[in-house]
């Protein structure tokens, strides 16, 4: 049994005419515990939907959605979204953004304290802990909101276009992190991008979805060594890679 189950899945929405706008059609993709999963396809293809749905923060509209073997009827605790804006409180600190989580579910404020200590450092905050939101850059922020996002403990961790709005270095550097933190948190990612590289850089597989209406045109393993490195852009596997998967976006445009 998948870990995170697509079967069929249909999304449709309807504009201020009450015209219907189909996001997803037929989508089906099976997810295994601890993958990483990149969802790339052209703007507008459903991709955010899915992860929308996955989150149970939108309802299916047919098909069967399962997580953890059990229908996804609402939000689960045990998954958690991290948005290309980083949403952050900006009356809370850093620690106290990342403390709000457990402290809804009732967590001890001691083992708040230690779980929030541990991801700071986890995530390079070190030093930044009663900064607020408005004092940090937006790498920072979104370092923030993925620490937010563990703090609950989540097996499951959906993120959409989380790096799109930063610059070039940063989302580099945030790139190399992710893939240390997805590895010491063991939990999967579903994680949306535009970037070509960025999606063959971090995935075990990456899921090509069609233009409007969504479904999935092609789910392309990336046979790469772990742990990652940079270097690896220039060899002729990645851009291989690259290539292939470009390939079949621009098809679709």
């Amino acid at each position: 049994m998948a870990f995170l189950e697509a079967s069929m899945v249909n999304k449709i929405y309807h504009d201020k005419k009450k015209q219907e706008i189909v996001a997803l059609s037929n989508f089906t993709l099976s997810v295994e515990e601890r993958e990483f999963i990149t969802i790339i396809g052209p703007s507008g293809c459903g991709k955010s939907s899915f992860l929308f749905l996955a989150a149970g923060l939108e309802p299916l509209t047919s098909g069967v959605l399962k997580f953890n073997g059990k229908p996804v009827k609402g939000p689960d605790p045990l998954s958690a979204m991290v948005f290309q804006e980083y949403l952050l409180f900006p009356w809370k600190t850093v620690r106290e953004n990342i403390e709000f989580g457990p402290e809804l579910r009732h967590v001890s404020k001691k083992q708040r304290r230690e779980s929030s200590c541990n991801l700071i450092k986890m995530v390079g905050l070190g030093g930044f802990e009663n900064r607020y939101p408005n004092e940090l850059s937006g790498g920072m922020q979104q370092r923030v909101s993925i620490a937010r996002a563990l703090a609950n403990k989540p097996q499951l961790i959906l993120m959409d276009e989380p790096f799109g709005a930063l610059d070039a270095l940063t989302r580099e550097t945030l790139q190399i992190e992710l893939l240390k933190i997805w590895q010491q948190a063991k939990c999967t990612v579903l994680f949306v991008t535009h970037s070509i590289p960025e999606a063959v850089y971090l995935a075990d597989r990456v899921v090509v979805v069609s233009k409007r209406p969504g479904t999935i045109k092609e789910i392309v393993d990336i046979d790469l060594p772990r742990p990652r490195e940079r270097e690896m852009f220039t060899s002729p596997s990645f851009i291989e890679y690259e290539r292939y998967l470009k390939n079949l976006i621009l098809e679709e445009i």
